[in-house]
Parts: structure tokens; C-alpha cells; sequence
């Protein structure tokens, strides 16, 4: 439904606060606004802010100083888009319309099972702003501490499938993949997909940017070709290369997801019942009819134990099935990062090494995309059953892949030669011994310090994997930044954090 201006009610000029707070909509406003005394308007209260036919909540900040205007308010960057306007443009604010979807979250809340209208209803209200962080968080928690069950997995999943965009595509089987994650570095993504596509299979890979890691496949991928592409763009590079790497974000598929895995991060919650929708929803969003799931398992992975591992691909193949989705699971080792770069330009650099069959290139990384390739080509039929490694070695040997990947980069607006970093320094090991463990958590965090994703030449290059012997002094990893503080700060983080790399004589 459009929002429709009142015309009873004043008008404000809107002002653009350029001010960033990721994905919050954000208005301020004058404490002294005839239109903050007319509504009775409060500091860290709801508001609609309305422009045409557009429309957003957001959260109200007020101040007590000349930098507003009487008759303005000024909006952060997603407010302002979400508004479709220009500076100057009037807009009105008023309280927002009553969310009957909060009280099925305090119906959960109180240990009771939400239905598919429930959650069709919570997820809607989310997608189109207007809960806040606070009932996202309520939200969360009361299906965290009581979990899903199978059927509100399904509902939820349909739900999050319903509130966006749906991709369809003309072929009997269309293949993806997806790793439940918490490994650095593991970009095996774009190798798959052009080993997939170079033996006849579709697969439209949309991928996501990073939320809270220091890359994400789309970050990754956009230094090698540009990821934002349109509805029509993606479906021309299918249809003509039969495969592509792009953003997900930019079209609108399974929209709810990326909001509720930014404040279950924040939250450090990480329950079976919303993974199992946030990846599947993104699947059939996408049109893929097969697809095959990596679980990594290791004490820093999102997978901890085997047993949990195959807990929860039994509840993925039971909820996909619900879908008429074929999905085969597979378990890896999660015990240390895949490949040697951890941030977008240097897992980007891994990638091309492996895809060119360069002499150094990183053989686990090649090791774990053949593994995931030779699952997707016998899902999808390009291979029989136990035929898939050799295939996907052999397409990897031959040239066929890189071949692949390079029409899908030209097809996506051109290859491009990733980004390196103006500053580089070593973590040594300050004393000899064998590599006993690797902290995937610490890595991560050690990165994103050093500027990853925002700087996408910044990042870690391991130089040692489990098992490695190493002398006093030998570089353990590099560290990868843009600016001399960035370097500092990760350094010393380094330094301070302890058993990012353990090394015992």
C-alpha cells in the first residue's frame, strides 16, 4: 500500500545528515520542532517519515542547537534512500501505524508456537522497516531460547521467500551451494560456479557482502568484475555463460535475511531454525532447484562437533524437501582457514592462483572447491555418481574453468586485476615449535582491524597451516592495510590477542 501525505498535517524540509549507521534510518529533528510538540514526538521514539509514495520508520534523535533550521529534519543515508528524494524536499513525520505483528513475538515470547500468518506478518513489518533493532532483538531471542520447530522452519522459511524477489529460469535443474561459513578465506564459490557452468550446468550464484567478516563471496568476487547487477544483466550472463557471481543485496531476494543475521551477530546468536531458513530462503529465492551445503566442522567454526553437524543437515534436507528442493550436505574440515588470503583483493588473488593453475597456488583452496564442485556436477547430472572429482580436477587442469571464469567476468562488465595494499608487516613467531592451532575467530577479527571489507586490499596472508614447523622469527602471516594506523592497531591486536596461531615446542 502507498503511503499517502495528510494533508492536515505540516510539512518539513528534509535535509540529507550524510550520516552512515549501516542499515538504521535515523531522523533528527529539533527539540523545540512545532511538529515534535504537535505529535508529542520523543527522543529514541518511532517515527514515519513520508515523501509521495515512499515511506520509512526510523528512529528519532532531537537536539538543542542552530545546526537544524526551524521546519527541518535531517535523515541518515538509508532514510534517505529509502525516500527517493532530493535536499530541500518536504516530507511529514507522524508516529507510525500500530505493529499487530509484535504481538505474535509476545505470544513466542511467553513459550507459545507461531503459524504461517504469524510469521508471514513479523517478516513483512521487518523487511519494510518497521521493527527496530529492539523488537529484531525480541524477536531473536524468544525463537533462540525456545527454538524453532520443523514447521515454524518451514513457515518461516516460505515467509522469507514471499517478501522478496523470486528468480526463475528456463532449465529442469538449476544448481547453487552455500557454506554454513565461519572459516576465513574459504572462497571457493567462483571456482565452483565455473567448473559447474564450463560442464553445461546453470547455476546464478548470488552471493552477499560482508556483515561482520572480513569478506563476503560478493566482496570477493567484485575485485575480479562487478557484482551489482540488474535483473536483466544477471539473467543475459546466465543465459549466455550458463553461470554468474553476483550481489544477492541488489536483487531484493530473501531481503529479511541480511537484517536478521546482522543483529544475530551482534547478539552472537546462531540458532539451527534461523540458519536453516536465512540459507534456504536465499536458494529458492534464486531459482536453484539442487544445491549442495558445506559444513565445515572445527572448535572456531560456526559447526563445532560432528554431531551437530549431522543434526543439522538432517533438518535442512527435511525443510528443503518441504520445498521440492534436492540438497545433499557435506562435511569439511573447519579447523583452520582455506587458502592463504583473508580479505576481498587477497582471497580474490587466491582465487585467479587456483583457477590459472599457478605452481603456488593454495591446494587446500583447490582441494575443497573440487570437493564442493564434484558434488554439485553429480546433483546436477554433469557427472556420475563418483565421477565428480575427476571431472572437476580435470576441468580445473585442462583450462576449462579459468576459460569459464573469464567469459562470466567479461560478461559481468569486464576482469579486473584485484587491489594490493600499500602497507605490509609480518607476525613472527617468537619462539620455534609446530603449529598446534589456529583461531578462525581471532583471523577474522584480526583482518577486519587491519580494514577489511571497507579496504579491500587490507586483510591477513597466512603463511603457515596445522602442522607446520617453524623457526624463531618466521613470519606466521602477514598483515595487509591501507593506512599506517589500521597497521598499528591490527598489530598490536596481534600481539596482545594471544593463540591466533599457537605454535608449541
Amino acid at each position: 500500500m502507498s503511503a499517502v501525505i495528510w494533508p492536515e498535517q505540516p510539512l518539513l524540509r528534509a535535509t540529507r545528515l550524510r550520516l552512515h549507521a549501516q542499515d538504521q534510518a535515523i531522523a533528527l529533528m529539533r527539540a523545540d520542532c512545532h511538529v515534535c510538540r504537535s505529535e508529542g514526538l520523543s527522543p529514541r521514539s518511532q517515527v514515519l517519515v513520508v515523501a509521495g509514495k515512499h515511506e520509512v520508520q526510523a528512529l528519532l534523535y532531537q537536539i538543542d542547537s542552530p545546526l537544524l533550521e526551524q521546519g527541518q529534519v535531517a535523515l541518515s543515508e538509508a532514510a534517505w534512500d529509502a525516500l527517493h528524494i532530493s535536499d530541500g524536499d518536504e516530507v511529514q513525520v507522524r508516529h507510525p501505524p500500530v505493529l499487530e505483528s509484535l504481538a505474535g513475538i509476545r505470544r513466542r515470547i511467553h513459550g507459545y508456537r507461531l503459524n504461517a500468518q504469524d510469521l508471514s506478518a513479523i517478516v513483512r513489518d521487518v523487511v519494510d522497516g518497521r521493527y527496530t533493532d529492539v523488537h529484531l532483538s525480541a524477536f531473536l531471542t524468544a525463537t533462540a531460547t525456545l527454538p524453532l520447530d520443523a514447521l515454524e522452519t518451514v513457515h518461516l522459511t516460505r515467509a522469507m521467500v514471499d517478501v522478496g524477489e523470486s528468480l526463475h529460469w528456463n532449465a529442469p535443474v538449476v544448481v547453487d551451494k552455500h557454506c554454513v561459513g565461519g572459516l576465513p578465506g574459504n572462497r571457493t564459490t567462483p571456482i565452483v560456479v565455473a567448473i559447474a557452468a564450463a560442464n553445461g550446468l546453470v547455476m546464478p550464484k548470488t552471493s552477499s557482502r560482508a556483515i561482520t567478516s572480513p569478506a563476503g563471496t560478493a566482496d570477493t568476487m567484485e575485485m575480479l568484475a562487478p557484482v551489482d547487477l540488474d535483473m536483466a544483466t544477471l539473467r543475459k550472463v546466465v543465459e549466455t555463460e550458463g553461470g554468474c557471481v553476483a550481489w544477492g543485496g541488489s536483487m531484493h531476494l530473501s531481503p529479511a535475511d541480511d537484517i536478521f543475521v546482522r543483529i544475530e551477530r551482534e547478539l552472537d546468536i546462531d540458532t539451527e531454525g534461523q540458519l536453516i531458513a536465512s540459507v534456504l530462503s536465499k536458494k529458492i529465492a534464486a531459482g536453484a532447484t539442487h544445491v549442495v551445503i558445506d559444513i565445515p566442522i572445527g572448535p572456531t567454526a560456526k559447526v563445532r562437533s560432528r554431531e551437530n553437524a549431522v543434526r543439522l543437515s538432517a533438518k535442512l534436507r527435511a525443510t528443503a524437501a518441504d520445498f521440492g528442493l534436492a540438497l545433499r550436505c557435506m562435511f569439511s574440515d573447519g579447523n583452520q582457514p582455506v587458502g592463504r588470503g583473508i580479505g576481498p583483493a587477497l582471497e580474490a588473488r587466491d582465487v585467479l592462483a587456483v583457477l590459472q593453475n599457478e605452481p603456488g597456488a593454495p591446494e587446500d583452496l583447490r582441494e575443497r572447491a573440487v570437493l564442493v564442485a564434484s558434488a554439485v556436477l553429480e546433483l546436477g547430472g554433469a557427472a556420475a555418481e563418483g565421477e565428480g572429482m575427476r571431472v572437476a580436477r580435470e576441468t580445473l587442469d585442462s583450462g576449462r574453468a579459468w576459460d569459464k571464469f573469464k567469459r562470466i567476468c567479461e560478461a559481468q562488465g569486464g576482469l579486473r586485476e584485484p587491489k594490493r595494499a600499500e602497507f605490509v608487516e609480518p607476525l613472527v613467531a617468537t619462539h620455534g615449535g609446530q603449529v598446534v592451532h589456529i583461531d578462525n575467530r581471532k583471523l577474522s577479527r584480526l583482518a577486519k582491524l587491519a580494514g577489511a571489507p571497507a579496504s579491500p586490499a587490507a586483510g591477513v596472508h597466512m603463511e603457515v597451516r596445522l602442522g607446520d614447523e617453524v623457526a624463531r622469527g618466521q613470519p606466521l602471516l602477514y598483515v595487509h592495510a591501507q593506512t599506517p594506523g589500521e597497521m598499528a592497531y591490527a598489530l598490536d591486536y596481534a600481539r596482545q590477542a594471544g593463540d591466533i596461531i599457537r605454535v608449541e615446542a
